[in-house]
């Protein structure tokens, strides 16, 4: 990591990159999601915890089972989508921990449900969302996340124990060339920032 990318590969990353809503009929493979996963596992996240769980809903079955869950202005294009990722956290990231974090042991912070355990996991199971988004666009997907969905409902059928709760879901799938919509303004670093 000794120098900048590319302006190509920031315009892939970032500045053309866009959420659509229009997929081609390519599908997306089983490896491609493996190598997706494989990227973004390397993103930080507070004592190495990796408390995001997926589900990938792929197949008509599982489209069907989302389907009740889905806000009407994101149910067409969710069931378009070749892809869509539940991005969701494990409660009991901690059990883990003395494998993911072996040099210290820090499991203690985060047992009984404290407020602490739910904030760390929704916290950076969020960063590894953001990672999914970034290693899909690197590996040529679009990828389109949204929060328009009954979590409670997406829980209740995907996760019925309640050890995991869905954050968001993600379209994938590759785009089918129509425009996108005209980019939203951004807003100027004066107005977000200051350097202390």
């Amino acid at each position: 990591m000794t120098h900048a990318l590319d302006a190509a590969a920031l315009d892939q990353l970032f500045r053309s990159a866009r959420s659509l809503h229009g997929f081609s009929a390519e599908p997306v493979s089983d490896a491609t999601l493996e190598q997706l996963y494989d990227l973004l596992k390397w993103g930080p996240t507070a004592f190495n915890a990796q408390p995001a769980r997926y589900v990938f809903v792929r197949s008509a079955a599982a489209k069907a089972r989302l389907a009740p869950a889905l806000s009407e202005g994101n149910k067409a294009k969710t069931l378009a989508a070749p892809v869509t990722a539940i991005v969701a956290y494990d409660r009991r990231f901690y059990e883990r921990l003395p494998q993911q974090f072996a040099h210290a042991n820090v499991s203690h912070l985060f047992q009984f449900d404290s407020p602490q355990t739910e904030a760390t996991a929704l916290r950076n199971g969020t960063l590894q969302g953001a990672y999914l988004v970034l290693a899909a666009r690197a590996l040529g997907l679009t990828a389109g996340p949204m929060s328009g969905f009954d979590a409670a409902a997406v829980d209740a059928e995907f996760f019925p124990d309640g050890r995991h709760r869905s954050n968001f879901l993600v379209n994938l799938g590759y785009g089918d060339g129509r425009p996108a919509r005209p980019r939203g303004p951004r807003l100027r670093f004066d107005e977000v920032a200051q350097i202390l």
